[in-house]
């Protein structure tokens, strides 16, 4: 059984703040270890106040992704270039960041990423804090629908025909049930009833469905919507 944990934030510039701050306690952690960044604009100050200069970290952190748009990697629309500050100031080896290759044809790169997964857990490295977001119709990562998770079963990434007509590259349930420290992040108008129903644990919405791998996770809300 999944348990949910919630945190209200009076306001943005609180919950930016707090995630600042959990983010830089991940990077700081000292054993072999991952973390797992999430797209939107939720967390782009965090990206960016981290961003401002060098983060020590251990030799054998990792960064990988949530989800991917499939455009360029230098396009304004990729979680990957909005995390670049973040990323600058983690100047990690090439082998150390798994990003999403859309350079690569739409399945390919699905696959490529889910093999890239599956090297990085067995070889003892354990995903940590990892960042949701949560959509107003209720996805998180890329996974919008049941047809969604049905395709996920048995894969840690696949690819995803996105409602707004873009593609996208998603991890899936049964990766996301690796994940130590799962985290929504939500901010922003219009995300009500989406949280609502995660609070409510409906079976029905796909972040929740999402998440039933995960034996804790936590919800941090911004309140003063």
């Amino acid at each position: 059984m999944t348990t949910l944990t919630t945190r209200g934030f009076a306001s943005r510039a609180a919950l930016d703040a707090a995630l600042t701050e959990r983010l830089a306690r991940a990077i700081a952690t000292r054993h072999a270890s991952a973390i797992m960044l999430s797209g939107g604009t939720t967390p782009l100050p965090a990206y960016r106040a981290l961003g401002g200069g060098p983060l020590p970290h251990d030799d054998r952190l990792h960064i990988l992704f949530s989800d991917e748009r499939y455009v360029p990697a230098d396009s304004e629309a990729s979680n990957y270039q909005q995390s670049r500050p973040l990323l600058g100031a983690l100047a990690l080896p090439p082998e150390s960041l798994l990003r999403v290759r859309t350079e690569l044809p739409l399945q390919e790169a699905a696959a490529d990423y889910e093999r890239r997964l599956e090297a990085l857990l067995s070889s003892g490295v354990h995903i940590g804090l990892g960042l949701l977001g949560l959509g107003a119709n209720g996805h998180t990562a890329s996974l919008f629908n049941a047809a969604d998770l049905e395709r996920a079963r048995g894969h840690y990434a696949i690819a995803v025909q996105r409602p707004d007509g873009m593609a996208a590259v998603s991890v899936t349930p049964e990766l996301l049930a690796t994940v130590h420290e799962p985290l929504f992040v939500v901010a922003g108008r219009g995300k009500q009833d989406a949280i609502r129903a995660l609070l409510s644990g409906d079976p029905d919405l796909p972040a929740w469905r999402a998440v039933q791998g995960c034996a804790a996770v936590e919800l941090w809300v911004q309140e003063d919507r």
